[in-house]
């Protein structure tokens, strides 16, 4: 059965709502914490997959590189299929594939054997993550989808949290003997559930203007995202070699490659991988934008805080996760109150969370250098706050916010694009600040100088939030006083 969804600027009224879009909601939301809480519980058993399985250190990285490489290379392509082919057979499909080789992970007798699984589970991960949004956009109305994209960026947030805590309590308890084993074996039930679930309770949602898969762009992108992320995933942990540099300098020509192939294809009137329309619109680059500065900044300083606090401050690692879990649980607080701050302040709610995501740099540089040695980590811990809250404030509606200018026939296609931005966003800004303070570190040979300064870098930069973040609210401001124009008239 095809649906289509209503124009998402339109009211809609509550007879033509889907009747079943909180269970969608709860379905992909399962998923959603599913594919994140994966990316996260594999760091911790990395140790323990290299000693059972005798493996070098680089194919160790490669079973965490591997997962992150698909899933970066193949979301624009995921979100592409699910307007082609049907959200929910795609969906399907992608959890299907998620749990069917997190199966195969479990049983990999080889770390090469586990990477090439770990690849495939990635894949299957970027064929799930663009439905999840674009069932979000597409099932609920305006006055709705905040609540929808606020409890979705919650369980986000919980996901990471609990990526690492699980993920020690199965490695601690070492059920049957499974060792990190169980670390995959735990999606085999969630993933039954979700699929069983989706199967009666999902509408299908597909668009009939899309009819063929852009071949040419999906080899070109998936090339071009290749080339430029294997470096970034590898180099952080490996340091930049020669090789890096080299995939990086031919990601360029293979990307300007792409955006050729894809504007003659429609100018010839066929339908691209990547639709130029959306970056036409205003709203749509404002928020891209935003949310790619906002993710490097928070990639950037994710990357130095635990530097900072297990070298500088001598804290253990268990130590240094506790300063990061009131940034978590302030961001999970956030997410889940956003809908009811933002519905207060209006589009000024963007403008708050950005000023609190800016304070919170300043905090941190504050402490930094003159806070922690008067008072300890107390600090931080404010700092953390502050980051949590401006950014569980900013997350969801801005997501929003950018998507809903997107038409029907590109909701896939924008979902993907904005994931995979934000995803790469945050591991250029992992690149970058490692080799900013490797700089300076080298330079000055005063590591607290290296992190401090590096940290008044990213506050500078964190200003720049408030250009695009003004040009979206006035978007959404001067669409809003239309929208209402146009009920008075009627």
């Amino acid at each position: 059965m095809e649906m289509q969804n209503p124009p998402s600027s339109g009211p809609i009224s509550s007879s033509s709502r889907d009747p079943r879009r909180w269970f969608t909601l709860a379905i992909v939301q399962c998923a959603a914490l599913m594919g994140v809480l994966d990316g996260s519980i594999v760091n911790i058993g990395a140790p323990s997959i290299q000693r059972q399985l005798h493996a070098s250190f680089a194919e160790a990285q490669l079973v965490i590189a591997g997962y992150t490489l698909a899933y970066a290379v193949f979301l624009v392509t995921g979100g592409r299929l699910g307007d082609l082919y049907g959200r929910k057979r795609v969906f399907l499909l992608g959890v299907g594939s998620f749990t069917f080789f997190s199966a195969f992970c479990s049983l990999a007798a080889t770390a090469w054997l586990l990477v090439a699984f770990r690849i495939a589970q990635g894949a299957g991960a970027a064929l799930m993550t663009p439905q999840v949004i674009s069932f979000l956009q597409v099932s609920f109305d305006p006055d709705e989808r905040p609540i929808a994209f606020g409890s979705y960026a919650a369980i986000i947030g919980l996901a990471a949290v609990l990526g690492q805590v699980f993920g020690g309590f199965l490695l601690q308890a070492n059920l049957f003997n499974l060792g990190w084993r169980s670390l995959f074996l735990v999606n085999l039930p969630t993933g039954m559930v979700i699929l069983f679930a989706a199967l009666p309770l999902l509408r299908e949602m597909r668009v009939p203007e899309v009819r063929s898969l852009d071949y040419g762009g999906v080899v070109l992108l998936a090339l071009s995202l290749f080339l430029f992320v294997l470096p970034l995933v590898l180099s952080s942990r490996t340091g930049w070699q020669p090789w890096a540099v080299i995939c990086l300098v031919l990601s360029v020509p293979c990307l300007i490659a792409f955006f050729l192939y894809e504007r003659r294809r429609a100018k010839r009137g066929n339908m691209p991988l990547v639709s130029f329309a959306l970056f036409r619109q205003r709203r749509f680059s404002a928020g891209l934008l935003s949310s790619v500065l906002a993710a490097l900044l928070n990639g950037a300083v994710t990357f130095l805080f635990p530097f900072y606090l297990q070298t500088m401050l001598s804290l253990t690692p268990l130590q240094s996760g506790f300063v990061f879990l009131a940034g978590s649980a302030s961001f999970i607080l956030a997410s889940s109150l956003g809908p009811v701050v933002h519905r207060r302040l209006a589009e000024r709610g963007l403008l708050v969370a950005v000023l609190l995501v800016i304070l919170s740099y300043l905090l941190t540089l504050l402490s930094a250098q003159v806070f922690v040695p008067l008072w300890g980590v107390a600090p931080l811990l404010g700092a953390q706050i502050v980051s949590g809250l401006g950014m569980g404030l900013l997350s969801a509606p801005l997501m929003n916010k950018t998507l809903e200018g997107a038409a029907h026939a590109t909701i896939g296609s924008a979902s993907g694009i904005y994931t995979t931005a934000s995803w790469l966003a945050a591991a250029l800004g992992v690149a970058l600040v490692g080799l900013l303070l490797s700089t300076l570190t080298a330079s000055s040979g005063e590591p607290l100088r290296a992190f401090v300064l590096s940290l008044l870098v990213l506050a500078l930069l964190s200003f720049g939030l408030l250009f695009p973040i003004r040009t979206l609210v006035k978007l959404s401001s001067t669409q809003a006083e239309k929208a209402t124009e146009h009920i008075h008239e009627e």
